[in-house]
């Protein structure tokens, strides 16, 4: 393909997916820096109930946003398979199951203690609203939307912001030092919503899996420790939220 075609193609990609999530976050935090009171004082609910009173409802409106969520993972699939390749080029596959989780744990093990105290310090300077990872009924499917969420989460964001980003990239004729400051930038821009904390630390996150990527070719494990850190962050907020003194909540 043409230069002009990757990037037409690119450019599409990112404005059905991440790059509008990126341009939303952006209009989000500028309504809250222009809101009445801090930052912290505000709140940023990330699984919320779209059907209050009503569980079949709302887990059918639950079920629909993280299939939908998803679909431009189904458009970068038929991209590369178009070409010839196919998700597994960038390392999304079941060659390596177990290496991939083993990786993916330690990584999940080193950024989330790491992550969690540094949102808490910029939260508690003033910096980045409150982050409610869930406010969804007590419901039997709770946890299950949770975990699938947290999953959904993980495969959209390494496939589309790490593993086909860079890809395409590459093939432009980015430098890899340029190639990584736009993935790292463009994954801190979509978290913007949750302030200057979630903007920073989601940056220093993709500066790191991108180095992890280019030294494994793979996003499984990326994936997977993505996965990991959502689903403590979800399903813990859940259980510990109003028991234990240090965790805010909104």
């Amino acid at each position: 393909m043409s230069r002009r075609t990757l990037r037409a193609e690119l450019l599409i990609v990112l404005a059905l997916s991440l790059g509008a999530s990126a341009v939303s976050s952006l209009i989000s935090f500028v309504g809250s820096l222009t809101r009445p009171g801090g930052l912290k004082d505000q709140a940023a609910t990330l699984n919320a109930s779209h059907a209050p009173g009503r569980p079949w409802l709302d887990l059918a409106w639950q079920l629909f946003g993280i299939a939908t969520a998803l679909v431009p993972v189904l458009l970068v699939a038929h991209l590369l398979t178009r070409e010839g390749t196919g998700l597994r080029v960038i390392g999304f596959d079941r060659g390596q199951p177990g290496r991939d989780l083993a990786r993916g744990t330690g990584l999940a093990a080193a950024i989330g203690g790491s992550g969690l105290l540094f949102y808490l310090a910029v939260r508690a300077s003033g910096g980045n609203l409150t982050v409610v990872p869930e406010n969804l009924p007590e419901v039997w499917w709770k946890l299950p939307v949770l975990i699938a969420s947290a999953a959904q989460n993980a495969v959209l964001e390494e496939v589309v912001v790490v593993g086909y980003l860079l890809r395409r990239l590459d093939r432009l004729g980015w430098t890899p030092a340029a190639a990584l400051a736009a993935s790292a930038a463009l994954r801190g821009s979509y978290h913007l919503y949750q302030g200057i904390g979630g903007l920073i630390g989601n940056m220093v996150m993709g500066v790191v899996f991108v180095l992890l990527y280019r030294r494994w070719g793979r996003v499984g494990p990326l994936v997977a420790a993505h996965a990991l850190i959502d689903i403590v962050a979800f399903v813990g907020y859940a259980l510990l939220a109003g028991k234990v003194a240090w965790l805010p909540t909104a």
